[in-house]
């Protein structure tokens, strides 16, 4: 399988998965600081990115498989590897399977919801994505604002306004033009359900990254990852939503480079502290509301508008 992917730095290989609607560039706010101590090979999923659609089921199973297929086709089994969101499932699936991947950082893995849980999960991601297809038009202007991002990532992030503008207008692209989505999405939440690793069966490490904030995969769901990965260690970030590599990336950096590069650390050595500084200003509650029903309002009318402009306009 050829996937389109990126590769930089030099030293020991280390793969890099995104989540679901996203590309290589997910990665942006953290990869250049990991390609200066790992050979960093970064891919677009099927049906992400430059890589098209697998011609039949696009799901955690059928992309396990296409990638170790690239990963055998390139001679990089036994790479260590990040995986985000979906990506951080997908890693767990093949640590799982054994022989494919070395150390593995699972960075708030999709999968491990139950009972109400899955319907929040399904319906709350296909509203955002709909919400931000309809807004492609317009979007480079807001997720490029701190006010729009305030807006169109709380489900994503825990301080949506300081997310980097360039990523966010990047991934708000994607995510809105990703043409396996809804498929993934739809298997994802209703589709075959993670299977469990047991006890003594990953012998390479293995870390479980959640953010305490994460609106996504909520973070109860940890202890679910944790009773089907046994040998898995799971790290808490603090003030930090489903992507730590937007809002954490020097912490999330810290522990991918502790965990695959095998060393002996603690909490405290990757989360590193720092006294609170003085909180970004708030944007006001009728600020937020007044944004997001302009931000819906130009969205509807910028469909209506294009449905209703004649043929070659």
């Amino acid at each position: 399988m050829n996937l389109h992917h990126v590769r930089r730095g030099t030293g020991r290989p280390l793969l890099l998965v995104h989540g679901i609607g996203g590309s290589w560039r997910s990665w942006n706010t953290v990869i250049d600081a990991l390609a200066a101590e790992r050979d960093v090979v970064a891919i677009d999923l099927p049906g992400h990115g430059a890589t098209p659609p697998l011609p039949g089921e696009n799901s955690i199973g059928t992309f396990a498989d296409a990638l170790t297929a690239f990963l055998t086709q390139h001679d990089l089994l036994g790479i260590d590897a990040v995986g985000s969101s979906m990506g951080a499932r997908l890693v767990l699936e093949l640590a799982r399977r054994g022989g494919v991947l070395g150390a593995v950082v699972s960075l708030d893995p999709g999968g491990f919801w139950q009972g109400w849980e899955i319907p929040f999960f399904y319906h709350s991601v296909a509203v955002s994505e709909k919400l931000v297809k309809a807004l492609q038009p317009v979007m480079p202007a807001l997720a490029g604002s701190a006010v729009g991002r305030t807006v169109l990532l709380p489900q994503f992030s825990a301080r949506p306004w300081a997310v980097d503008s360039a990523q966010a207008v990047e991934e708000m692209r994607t995510f809105g033009t990703t043409p396996v989505f809804e498929e993934l999405l739809d298997r994802l939440a209703h589709g075959e359900v993670q299977k469990p690793a047991p006890k003594g069966s990953i012998r390479e490490p293995l870390v479980i990254g959640w953010g305490r904030q994460d609106r996504v995969c909520l973070p109860g769901q940890a202890k679910l990852a944790l009773k089907k990965f046994p040998d898995a260690r799971l790290y808490w970030f603090e003030n930090c939503g489903h992507f730590p590599q937007w809002d954490q990336p020097e912490e999330a950096t810290r522990l991918i480079l502790a965990a695959t590069g095998r060393h002996a650390f603690t909490d405290a050595d990757i989360a590193r502290r720092e006294p609170r500084k003085a909180a970004a200003p708030t944007v006001p509650k009728a600020a937020v509301i007044g944004v997001a029903l302009a931000v819906l309002a130009g969205g509807i009318w910028s469909l209506a508008a294009r449905r209703h402009r004649p043929r070659g306009a």
